[in-house]
């Protein structure tokens, strides 16, 4: 009787079909998007830098609206928030495709990118009630491997639909999907009322500290090379001075003995592992999202290649990370964290190395194998380190802990692709910029460019040197949590460096 209580039933696998038509359209606009930017930047006549805020913001709104996700789902009910986020995210989509100017574009981006956040810490709130904790893993993978093909999907779909309809089709196509989504949730999803009180107290100021000092910062790196003086303009100055101050404020009020835990609980930071492996996310998310910002870039505006092409070409790093993923899953829990986050650290650089030395005649069969390796190591890299990140917490932790996680991956993401956008408008200003520049200036611009890239990942061998060990067969796993909130499982790996 037990044995078929805890099947998934019709009604669970038609509630995770509803989630994934959700979950899949967030994912996928993260790497579908990245075709188009060479399209945008050609229409609309501006720079790397202002360029990639269509990327970046979009990271930005999508990190900042996580930690209000659990807030709003108890106070006004999980179905209520999933239909918001999937009518702010269609209806965001339109107003992109019909952006006037890439100032419209990136304002647009940030509506999508608020209700993109939305919806996947949505969809884990949805499935885990529904699922109660015997059938959740089988349902989050249910759930999970669908959407893990938006990175390979992405690109190509994005490529097509740029080759054969323009680039703002790459959001019109939200609308019919969006649609057929909402209508799903609308007629299955069953009704939640919340309960009264029980939402917790939501810390605006912390919100209102972090999100505009992030974004003011970003703001003053994408004007550096706007700024006659570069970064000793006062304008410059002025906005990274003040993104850097609101930071601090949010910084300094967030570690107050007393202060209920904010947006990002930086007292999670004590703690060894979840501090190590909150670094390493951190880089990791802007070497990936910094590189799929200059991947699109590179195979139209160097190689040639049309956006169809340049989309197919960049879908075998998706398929070597969804390979990663669904290797390393297993393999951490018998090696430890350590040694598979050194090997995809090391993945990664190799598969970064071919494209500092490529050029307009580079051969497309090296280039694809290296996005490969890129794939095999980023995906590596996830599992082991957001696991080592759980096991060294209390339990009562992981839920402030699962939000800060995607916060710092996501300004990882957001910082790296600003950064990256500025050093290769920085060497192609030295030639005149990319609209006067020849494929060969191109080439050396972008190949100095992916330098930083692989020096990014190569930095991050460092800290994962530090990363627990191979597991101890001898550890007890039940035993108690430590005074300063981790839980034995952090003890269950071997200490040495």
């Amino acid at each position: 009787m037990a044995e078929k209580a805890e099947k998934l039933d019709a009604r669970l696998v038609k509630l995770g079909a509803i989630i994934v038509c959700g979950a899949f359209l967030s994912a996928m606009d993260a790497t579908i998007v990245s075709v188009s930017l060479d399209s945008v930047g050609q229409e609309f006549s501006v720079s790397l830098s202002s360029l990639q805020w269509v990327a970046a913001g979009y990271l930005l709104a999508l990190a900042m609206v996580v930690p209000v996700t659990g807030w709003a789902a108890e106070r006004f009910g999980a179905r209520r928030m999933w239909l918001f986020a999937l009518s702010l995210f269609t209806g965001a989509s339109v107003l992109c495709g019909a952006a006037w100017s890439v100032e419209s574009l990136i304002a647009f981006r940030l509506l999508q990118g608020l209700g993109g956040g939305l919806i996947p810490p949505l969809a884990q709130i949805l499935l885990v009630r529904a699922a109660g904790p015997r059938r959740i893993g089988r349902v989050m993978t249910m759930v999970s491997v669908p959407t893990q093909l938006a990175p390979i999907v992405g690109p190509s779909v994005g490529g097509l639909l740029v080759h054969d309809l323009g680039w703002r089709w790459i959001y019109y196509i939200n609308l019919p999907l969006g649609a057929v989504a909402l209508l799903f949730a609308w007629l299955a999803l069953e009704k939640d009322t919340p309960a009264p009180g029980t939402s917790g107290r939501l810390d605006v100021l912390g919100l209102l500290l972090l999100s505009p000092g992030l974004t003011v910062l970003l703001y003053g790196l994408s004007v550096v090379e706007e700024s006659p003086d570069g970064f000793g303009s006062p304008r410059v100055l002025a906005f990274v001075g003040g993104g850097a101050l609101l930071l601090a404020v949010f910084v300094g009020r967030a570690l107050r003995p007393r202060q209920v835990p904010s947006v990002v609980d930086l007292r999670l930071f004590r703690n060894r592992e979840f501090a190590l492996a909150s670094g390493l996310l951190f880089l990791l998310g802007a070497t990936l999202f910094g590189a799929m910002f200059l991947l699109p870039l590179y195979y139209q505006q160097v190689l040639g290649h049309d956006a169809l092409r340049a989309g197919l070409m960049l879908a075998p790093q998706g398929a070597g990370t969804v390979i990663a993923l669904a290797l390393a899953g297993a393999l951490v829990d018998r090696l430890g964290p350590r040694y598979i986050v050194l090997a995809g650290i090391a993945l990664t650089v190799v598969g970064t190395l071919a494209f500092t030395g490529s050029g307009t005649g580079t051969d497309d069969a090296l280039l694809t194998g290296s996005l490969v390796l890129r794939g095999l190591g980023l995906g590596a890299v996830a599992t082991p380190l957001t696991a080592t990140a759980y096991r060294s917490l209390a339990k009562d932790a992981v839920p402030r802990a699962a939000s800060g996680l995607v916060i710092v991956q996501r300004i990882g993401g957001s910082l790296g692709t600003a950064a990256l956008a500025v050093l290769l408008q920085a060497q192609l200003g030295r030639d005149g910029g990319a609209e006067e520049a020849s494929p060969a200036v191109l080439a050396d611009a972008f190949a100095a460019t992916f330098w930083w890239t692989a020096g990014l990942s190569a930095v991050a061998l460092v800290p994962a040197l530090f990363l627990p060990g191979r597991p101890r067969e001898s550890e007890d796993s039940g035993a108690p949590e430590t005074d300063d909130g981790s839980s034995p499982a952090s003890a269950d790996f071997e200490r040495r460096p």
